[in-house]
């Protein structure tokens, strides 16, 4: 019969090497980083010392964090800079590091363009063309480039391109943000 420990708890030392440990694995951001420390603290006064020294050695900085995490986004699963924002907002990383990131990121990306392969990559193997004609798929296709980050601009121009259904939908106008 096993017996339900409660899981152990780390000094100061135990937590360094700790944090090591789980930032070789992935990066974190720091709020991540810090929570996760005080989940396995016996002190909550270590952890910031141990956040402390991770800044000094440059292992924690949710600058680089947020430019390498936006730059994979777009490399690996080509999201719009609309999605990454986000995501890194809820990484809670502060608003102005982010909205830096995402801009030098994406600065020499077109956005059509990364919306337009986003769209070919996730409907590989159908014919566009005719695969829009159907309103239902035009409407899923619309909401998945906009989950995806996507402008509903972008969106809309790139489905024109394929379809009728968007000629008669006009111009949509951006909302403010």
């Amino acid at each position: 019969m096993a017996r339900n420990r409660p899981p152990k708890k780390l000094d100061a030392d135990g937590l360094w090497n700790y944090s090591l440990r789980v930032l070789g694995e992935r990066a974190y951001s720091m709020y991540e980083l810090r929570k996760k420390l005080l989940t396995k603290a016996e002190q909550a006064s270590d952890v910031a010392g141990v956040m402390t020294k991770l800044q000094e050695y440059g292992f924690a900085d949710d600058k680089k964090f947020s430019e390498a995490f936006a730059a994979s986004r777009l490399a690996n699963q080509g999201f719009g800079q609309f999605r990454v924002l986000h995501e890194l907002r809820a990484r809670r990383i502060a608003p102005s590091v982010a909205d830096k990131a995402v801009a030098a990121t994406f600065a020499e990306t077109d956005e059509h363009t990364l919306a337009e392969q986003f769209l070919v990559r996730k409907y590989r193997g159908k014919d566009l063309r005719s695969f829009f004609q159907e309103e239902k798929n035009f409407a899923s296709a619309y909401r998945r480039l906009r989950t995806a980050g996507f402008s509903s601009s972008a969106s809309l121009s790139v489905l024109k391109r394929y379809s009728k259904v968007a000629e008669d939908l006009g111009e949509i106008d951006e909302p403010e943000s």
